[in-house]
């Protein structure tokens, strides 16, 4: 199984990563708990050998799923999660007001604090009954804390063996390039698709440039790209693409017309699914070290998997970049 470097640290990651997003229920219309570790578990089995979470993410309960997916598998997987986003006191940037799954109300702050991170370091390790958090993500930028703040308290971390590399999340070049004054900097997620490409030639240069990981998220844009949403698609109450600009009737039609026209005589040419060639073609993209696939259940850990065994041409990897290049944004 291919492996790919995080940057200039220790760790190899499988090109595809567990995207554990979902399997937290917030904003995904809910989850099953079940489904959510035998989904790993595939996963693992397959030959995936990491997992992306974060503390927000179900407000807790991605990072306990995650945990008791791999309490007996710890040496086989590598665990990314990430701290700055906080449901749990209202100090630091106000982000945005969202819901728990019952329906309690709940403020969502950005704090990169020191004693906010060292806080929730310790609150994401015990939660995923691990020692030791692998790669350790900065989730969104704070602007009221000081980056030598924030990359003290990463280093400490690190330093202490509590995290084995650090990344950022949505950060700019110039964000990642001030952090670097103060420490190391292994990885940078920004979100990246076929429909979302905007970084490509900004931050994922960039961190290419400077021997820093890329790990995107939302490579198959949150389902869009598997083919698998039609025109008359109705989502759960509390999933947030219910209101996702892509997702109008408009443009899953607009979207759909081109992986039937364009990537699915491809995909056919691989034995391959849409999701796979999709992810394939991902992974395959100039400054891309691996890409996130949010996965539900263990039909899709398998389905994402698979995406690792396809082997685009050159000619396949333009023929895709230039039919979605031309699809407008909403």
């Amino acid at each position: 199984m291919e492996l790919r470097q995080i940057g200039t640290s220790d760790l190899r990651a499988t090109p595809i990563v567990f995207g554990a997003w979902a399997i937290g229920g917030w904003m995904w219309g809910g989850t099953d708990d079940e489904k959510a570790v035998e989904a790993i578990n595939a996963a693992i089995d397959a030959g995936i050998n990491a997992i992306d979470t974060a503390a927000v993410y179900g407000f807790g309960h991605s990072e306990r799923i995650v945990g008791e997916a791999i309490q007996n598998r710890r040496d086989e997987v590598l665990v990314f999660t990430k701290c700055g986003l906080r449901w749990d006191h209202d100090g630091g940037q106000h982000h945005f007001d969202s819901e728990k799954a019952d329906g309690e109300p709940v403020e969502i702050h950005r704090d990169l604090s020191r004693d906010s991170i060292l806080w929730e370091c310790e609150q994401s390790l015990e939660r995923l009954g691990i020692d030791r958090i692998d790669l350790y993500q900065c989730h969104w930028p704070h602007e009221d804390t000081p980056a030598e703040e924030t990359m003290g308290a990463l280093v400490e971390l690190l330093d202490q063996g509590l995290i084995g590399a650090i990344g950022v999340s949505n950060f700019t070049a110039e964000m990642i390039d001030e952090f670097l004054s103060y420490g190391p900097i292994h990885c940078s997620q920004p979100k990246f698709s076929l429909l979302s490409h905007e970084h490509l030639d900004g931050v994922i240069a960039w961190c290419d440039e400077h021997d820093i990981a890329t790990i995107v998220y939302s490579p198959l844009e949150q389902g869009l790209l598997t083919g698998k949403v039609t025109v008359d698609r109705e989502f759960a109450e509390g999933d947030q693409r219910r209101d996702r600009p892509w997702y109008t009737e408009e443009n899953v039609r607009r979207v759909n017309a081109v992986l039937d026209q364009v990537m699915r005589p491809i995909a056919e040419a691989h034995g391959a699914t849409l999701a796979q060639t999709t992810l394939a073609w991902t992974v395959r993209a100039p400054g891309i070290t691996c890409a996130l696939a949010g996965t539900r259940n263990p039909d899709q850990a398998l389905e994402n998997a698979g995406a690792m065994d396809i082997e685009l041409t050159d000619e396949e990897f333009q023929t895709i970049k230039d039919a979605f290049w031309q699809i407008e944004g909403p």
